[in-house]
């Protein structure tokens, strides 16, 4: 087997040396081929020369470039080259001129992407300078926020990477970590941590059938007092590699916890009603609960009105076509989505199950903070006896019936001024 031929290192040529390679080929009658083997040549590179000398004594075609041009071409590629660097830089770099200190960050921050050297003499500061600030050991606030960007990190990956920074400084504050919100902010902007962003829902309401519709006993109070005296319920779809999964939960309006739910793979009675049986079962409300509910079809069907008649549970319906009079269950859907659904694909019905059940039986109900609770989960906000004391707060500050909400269900200035009042409160009244 013959051995593979060394390559050999690249060597440099005067022009000389070339003119005079071009001119023993052009006398006498040996081959190019000859010519390069007498001088220990590549015959490839040996016919490059030839045919630049050709075109440089004008016997080449019109287009192509002699060398000078192609040596002034050379030249403007690497000075547009440098141009468009040093632009790059003083662009990147617009925010930073606040002090040396800045310039010396800024070109820590980018001495992987650009030469030390050429950052250096474009911001107006010198190398060794440059090098002595980076030996320099960090300043304890710098030491600070490296390990709370680690805390804030870990925090971030327990929520299942869902949290923005709101719910983070909650969590860090629950633990005992005092930090600034906005602290939080920028530690989570400069590392590239993000929360999920909720999306718009897909409406999945069959709304066109001739069956008895309830009147909206609801009316938007989504407020409640108590535990087990509104329930709210909905269906959602999504996709699976083999086909369409329908989730439906059943919600606390009090406490926003999920106290049942159910998939199927079809919307249909069955699966509406075995909603309600399973939270029925697992919480046993007293006699009265109002059940909410959208107007598909399922919901209007004989069986489902005289499953809730016979479990003595009041019927409410949302006004047709109007998807904010169930707010609560379409903002449920839109958490899923956002913060797992639109992240995932489910190869089968049973694996989007399986992950669904996860979300809220360990996770939405046990740990997520909301917002509307005070920044608590569904189980602490119903076992915490804050709930009383929050509802005489809200009511002491003006806001009643449907909790200041206009007749189009906006809120109003003072809804908002107690939300404040009573979140920012919650430890001091609880």
């Amino acid at each position: 087997m013959d051995k593979k031929k060394k390559r050999r290192k690249r060597r440099a040529f005067t022009p000389e040396f070339k003119a005079e390679a071009v001119r023993l080929c052009a006398v006498g009658d040996r081959s190019i081929a000859h010519v390069a083997d007498d001088l220990d040549l590549t015959e490839s590179a040996l016919r490059g020369w030839v045919q630049r000398a050709e075109i440089d004594a004008g016997k080449g075609p019109p287009e192509a470039l002699n060398t000078a041009e192609r040596e002034e071409l050379a030249k403007l590629r690497r000075d547009n080259k440098r141009l468009t660097m040093e632009r790059d830089i003083l662009k990147a770099a617009a925010t930073f001129f606040a002090g040396e200190r800045m310039k010396f960050a800024f070109i820590a921050a980018r001495d992987v992407a650009f030469p030390v050297a050429v950052m250096c003499r474009l911001l107006g500061v010198t190398r060794s300078g440059f090098y002595a600030w980076a030996k320099r050991p960090k300043p304890a606030r710098a030491k600070s926020d490296a390990q709370l960007a680690a805390t804030v990190a870990a925090v971030h990956h327990r929520s299942r990477r869902t949290y923005g920074s709101p719910r983070v400084h909650r969590e860090l504050l629950a633990h005992g970590v005092r930090v600034g919100k906005k602290r939080v902010e920028r530690l989570m902007r400069e590392n590239g941590i993000q929360g999920r962003a909720k999306r718009r829902f897909k409406h999945t309401t069959n709304s066109k059938h001739g069956g008895p519709i309830a009147r909206n006993l609801l009316a938007r109070e989504f407020q409640v007092s108590a535990p087990n005296r509104v329930w709210v319920t909905d269906v959602t779809a999504i996709t699976t590699g083999e086909g369409w999964l329908y989730p439906a939960p059943m919600l606390d309006l009090h406490s926003r916890r999920v106290v049942g739910w159910s998939v199927s793979d079809s919307n249909d009675t069955e699966l509406a009603l075995d909603v309600p049986r399973k939270a029925l079962g697992a919480r046993k409300p007293p006699p009265g609960l109002l059940h909410h509910s959208d107007r598909g079809s399922p919901y209007a069907s004989d069986d489902y009105r005289a499953e809730l008649r016979a479990r003595g549970l009041r019927r409410s319906m949302s006004r047709k076509g109007d998807c904010w009079d169930n707010a609560v269950a379409e903002s449920f859907f839109a958490t899923l989505r956002a913060e797992l659904v639109d992240h995932e694909r489910y190869a089968t019905r049973d694996a989007a199950t399986k992950s669904i059940g996860d979300y809220i039986d360990n996770f939405y109900n046990v740990e997520r903070r909301h917002s509307h609770l005070g920044y608590l989960n569904p189980i602490e906000f119903a076992s915490s006896n804050c709930d009383h004391k929050f509802n005489n707060k809200w009511h002491s500050h003006g806001v009643h019936g449907n909790g200041g909400a206009s007749r189009r269900g906006r809120p109003r200035k003072n809804q908002f001024a107690a939300w404040r009042f009573c979140f920012e409160n919650a430890e001091r009244v609880a």
